[in-house]
C-alpha cells in the first residue's frame, strides 16, 4: 500500500468572458485551478491533493480518451472545493437574476465525478459549493439567493470581509459531527455563501445548522459510502485559533474513510 493517501480535488474553472478585463495573456484561456488553502488543508492531514481536470466536448483531449471514473479507481477520496454558484437549471429552475446563472459546465463535471467516486466506494467531502452540488446531485434544491428568498435569515456572506466573515453553527444531537466534537456543540465558522439548501436531498441528514435562522450548514448521507459536506470553509480555520472551529477531527474522519476504502 502506498504511504500517503491520494485525494482528488475538483478543479475550480475560470472561463474567460468577452472582454477579458483587458488582462490579456493567460486570462484569455480557460483555467483549471486549485485554491492553495484547500490544498494545504488536505496536506495538513498527511494526504496528497491531486487536482482533477475537467474535459469538455471541445477539449483537445476527447471524452473518449479520458474518463473520470479512471480517477476514482486510482485516487482514495474526493474533495469538492468551493467556487461559482450551482446553476439553477441543474435543479430544475431558471435563474431569478442573470448574475445567479451559475456554472453548468462545472456542475456536470462535478456531478460525474461524484457518481464515479460513489460507484467506486470512495469517500466524498464537499466544501461550500461542494455541499450545494452534492445536495443537487442527489435530488435536492437550493435557494438561489438567501437574502432574497429568506429575507429573515442572517447575513451569510460579506464580500469586503471575505474570509473574516464568521458566524456560529450548532451540531445536531446524535450526528456524526456531534460525536466528533462532544465538548463543542456550538462553534464559530467562516461563512462565504449567498446560496444555501432549500430542499434537502433524499437519503441525507442535517448535521449542523445556523442557530440564528436554521439554515443548513452540514449534511451527511445516511447509507452507502461516505458522503458528507459543510457549508463553511474549513481551509480558512487555522489550527489553534482562539475563536474559530478546529476542523482537524473533521478532516481526519474523512481521511480515515479514505484509508478504509483503500484497504478494501
Amino acid at each position: 500500500m502506498k504511504d500517503s493517501l491520494l485525494i482528488g480535488v475538483s478543479a475550480r474553472i475560470y472561463q474567460p468572458q468577452s472582454p477579458v478585463l483587458d488582462l490579456g495573456g493567460i486570462w484569455t484561456r480557460t483555467l483549471h485551478y486549485l485554491e492553495q488553502s484547500v490544498a494545504h488543508w488536505v496536506m495538513s492531514g498527511g494526504a496528497m491533493p491531486v487536482m482533477i481536470p475537467e474535459v469538455e466536448r471541445d477539449s483537445l483531449v476527447q471524452r473518449s480518451e479520458v474518463r473520470l471514473d479512471w480517477y476514482a479507481a486510482q485516487l482514495d477520496g474526493l474533495v469538492l472545493q468551493g467556487g461559482n454558484d450551482v446553476a439553477p437549471q441543474s435543479y430544475g429552475e431558471e435563474p431569478l437574476r442573470p448574475e445567479w446563472a451559475g456554472d453548468r459546465v462545472r456542475d456536470r463535471y462535478e456531478m460525474e465525478l461524484i457518481q464515479a467516486f460513489v460507484d467506486a466506494g470512495k469517500p466524498v467531502f464537499g466544501i461550500c459549493r461542494g455541499l450545494q452540488v452534492l445536495n443537487v446531485h442527489f435530488g435536492g434544491t437550493l435557494l438561489q439567493d438567501i437574502a432574497t428568498q429568506r429575507p429573515q435569515a442572517r447575513r451569510h456572506v460579506d464580500r469586503e470581509a471575505y474570509d473574516r466573515m464568521h458566524h456560529d453553527v450548532v451540531f445536531e444531537p446524535g450526528s456524526r459531527l456531534a460525536a466528533l466534537y462532544p465538548r463543542s456543540p456550538r462553534v464559530s465558522v467562516t461563512s462565504l455563501h449567498h446560496q444555501g439548501i432549500k430542499d434537502l436531498a433524499p437519503g441525507f441528514e442535517v448535521e449542523a445548522r445556523c442557530p440564528e435562522d436554521g439554515m443548513i450548514e452540514a449534511i451527511r448521507r445516511r447509507e452507502g459510502s461516505y458522503v458528507a459536506a459543510v457549508q463553511w470553509h474549513p481551509e480558512f480555520h487555522p489550527p489553534g485559533h482562539q475563536t474559530l472551529f478546529d476542523d482537524r477531527a473533521l478532516l481526519q474522519d474523512f481521511l480515515a474513510a479514505a484509508r478504509a476504502a483503500a484497504a478494501r
